[in-house]
Order: C-alpha cells, then sequence, then structure tokens
C-alpha cells in the first residue's frame, strides 16, 4: 500500500463517524464566533488564545463521543446524573464563589463548572429511563422522570444561577414532551412552575424580569444591560459598523460583550445582514438535528437527538431574545459563540452525540 492509500485510509478511519453537514455547520459557526470573539476581547488577546485551546479540547472530545455507539451512551445515562448531582453537592460545600455566586469547582489549577454536564447529563439519564420502560410506560413514570429533573435543578438554583437552573428543566422537559407527556399534565406543570420560579427567585432576579418589561425604568442599574446591548444592535443598522469598529463594545458601555451579550457584539459589528447570516446557520443546526432525531433507530436515541436538537435552539433563542430586550436578562451564553470551556466542551458533546446517532445507525443498517 503506498503513502497516499495509507494517508486516504487512516483519514476515513478518523473521519468515519462525523457527519460531515454537521460538521461543516459547527465549524462555520465556530468561525464566526472566533472572529467576533477577537473583536470582543481586544486588545486582551490571553482571553481569545484560551478559547482556542478549549476549542481544540472540544473537538477531540467531539470526535471520542462520535465514535462510542449510542447504547453505550445509554450505559452511562445513570452514573453521569449521579457524578453530576454529587458535583453539584460539592459546589454548594467547596464552591468557588465568583461576583456573588457559587458556582466553579477548583481543581489544581483547573476551574469548571458543573451545572454545565447536568444540562446533558439530565435528558441522557430521562431518555435512558423512558427506553428502558416503553413497552409499559404510563403516567407515574412522567413523575418520576419530574423528580429527577427537579433534583439538579434546585441544586444550581441555590448558587444562584436560575438561568442555567431553568435550561436543565427545559432540557428534560424536552424528553417528556418528545415522549408524548399529555398537554393537560403539560400545562400544569407551567401553570404551577410560573408563579413558584417567581416565588423562589432572589430579589436581583426579579428586578431583571422587571427591568425586562421597563427598561428605562432604571436605566442605570436593572435596565443597563438591557439598554445598552439594544443600542448596540440598533446601531449596527443594515450593515454594521465593520470588524473591530464597534463603539459599545470597545468603549466599554456593553458589559459581560464576550459572554452572555456577544451576540450584541456582532450585531453592531455586522448589522442586520450579519445576523441573518448567523439566524440562517442556526437554522441549519437545528434542521440537521432534527433531521438526525426523526432518523434515529430507536426511541432512546430519537428522543435524545431531539432533546438536543430543542435544547440547541433554546440556547440561541433565549440568549438572542435577552441581548435584544425580547426576554429577560438570564445569562445564557450564544452557542459555538460566547467565551467560556465548560460550556463549550458540553456543546460539543452534545454535537458528537449527535454523529454517534446518525453514523452508527448508518453502520447498523447497513
Amino acid at each position: 500500500m503506498s503513502a497516499r492509500d495509507k494517508f486516504f485510509a487512516v483519514w476515513l478511519r478518523f473521519t468515519r463517524h462525523i457527519d460531515g453537514p454537521l460538521m461543516a455547520i459547527v465549524l462555520l459557526l465556530f468561525a464566526v464566533g472566533a472572529v467576533v470573539l477577537f473583536s470582543a476581547v481586544a486588545p486582551d488577546t490571553e482571553r481569545f488564545m484560551q478559547q482556542m485551546k478549549n476549542v481544540g479540547v472540544a473537538f477531540a472530545i467531539m470526535w471520542v463521543v462520535a465514535n462510542i455507539p449510542p447504547h453505550r451512551l445509554a450505559q452511562i445515562a445513570l452514573p453521569l446524573y449521579l457524578v453530576g448531582v454529587l458535583l453539584l453537592i460539592a459546589v454548594a460545600l467547596f464552591g468557588v464563589t465568583v461576583n456573588g455566586s457559587q458556582r466553579w469547582l477548583a481543581i489544581g489549577g483547573f476551574r469548571f463548572q458543573p451545572s454545565e454536564l447536568l444540562k446533558l447529563a439530565v435528558p441522557l439519564l430521562i431518555a435512558w429511563y423512558f427506553q428502558k420502560f416503553e413497552a409499559r410506560l404510563n403516567f407515574g413514570n412522567f413523575v418520576i422522570a419530574m423528580l429527577l429533573i427537579a433534583l439538579p435543578a434546585w441544586l444550581i438554583k441555590r448558587q444562584p444561577d436560575l438561568g442555567t437552573a431553568l435550561l436543565v428543566v427545559a432540557s428534560g422537559f424536552f424528553v417528556l414532551y418528545l415522549a408524548r407527556l399529555p398537554w393537560k399534565a403539560i400545562l400544569l406543570m407551567i401553570v404551577t412552575a410560573v408563579p413558584l420560579i417567581w416565588l423562589l427567585a432572589h430579589d436581583y432576579q426579579k428586578q431583571r424580569v422587571l427591568a425586562f418589561l421597563d427598561p428605562g425604568a432604571d436605566p442605570l442599574r436593572s435596565g443597563y444591560h438591557t439598554l445598552q446591548a439594544s443600542i448596540a444592535i440598533g446601531s449596527g443598522g443594515l450593515t454594521g459598523k465593520g470588524w473591530m469598529h464597534g463603539t459599545q463594545a470597545h468603549l466599554d458601555f456593553l458589559p459581560e460583550r464576550h459572554t452572555d451579550f456577544i451576540f450584541a457584539v456582532y450585531g453592531e459589528e455586522f448589522g442586520l445582514i450579519g445576523n441573518i447570516v448567523l439566524l440562517v446557520l442556526y437554522i441549519a443546526l437545528l434542521l440537521r438535528a432534527l433531521m438526525i432525531a426523526s432518523n434515529a433507530s430507536s426511541l432512546f436515541d430519537r428522543l435524545l437527538a431531539g432533546a438536543i436538537a430543542l435544547m440547541l435552539f433554546t440556547y440561541t433563542v433565549v440568549n438572542m431574545g435577552m441581548v435584544s430586550g425580547i426576554l429577560p436578562v438570564v445569562g445564557v451564553p450564544l452557542p459555538f459563540i460566547s467565551y467560556g470551556g465548560t460550556a463549550l466542551v458540553s456543546l460539543f458533546i452534545c454535537v458528537g452525540i449527535l454523529m454517534s446517532i446518525q453514523t452508527h445507525r448508518k453502520l447498523v443498517s447497513s
């Protein structure tokens, strides 16, 4: 065998479980994210280089996950959930506090956020649980599933991190919805949850909701984030001010511009046309994920892939909505764009799972 044949053989083996269309979409989103992040953190290039390292680690983990058959993923669902809950308890006991929130664990020089793990562990566990009782699924199973969702959500809310807690609830709820939870039960959950969330929310979280309803009532405090982000997006106009030329970001008017509010940086510099391009990429990601879910070969695969698709859609809509002022500020990063190591790894694990479901289905059917 020639050196060229050996190279192609290794390449085919390496990319065997990489879904081409999904990979192309993710790479385009990553390219957009790298461009806008460089502008958001300028002139501090250290964060940008750290994010590039995070991306390298995330890609490697994605490839590993993509090569794990879905039935193996089902086997680790319960252990992963239990580890995640134990880590959340560890956060409550020994966690690192930053800006008044105790959300991180520090091991050596590495700091990570265990709540990100639960965004994946919860739908993974519920999908495994429903497949286990597929032949005799009843309302009692749905009640147990709700309790399994509520436990980590409550621990995360105590950190306090209401935004992530709600996303964990949403990730589990998507599995319940895809498993055909009766509409009466869904409405009962919503009617019960909304006032309960309001009662349990901290004062600053309530202020964010009130600021969403009337940002101008407190423009220098609770409404500041929303107003400055809206100014940034609106000033971008049709074509934007140009890369590295956004005034709201580079004159330090825009808070958290490299994490939760990076979409405002993007909108100011690339305008409406750039926003449309980004929306098209996210829609393509959603459609590809839903296609993988519809073609899945088992109930576990369908529930998990469908939940991941809806999760990615929710993260995107919530971030863009809060930055645009049409949703309250809840601290949700923009997928594949915002700075952050733990969140980025969890997103690429989701992509790896989708690839595993798609490519192993092909192998089974062939």
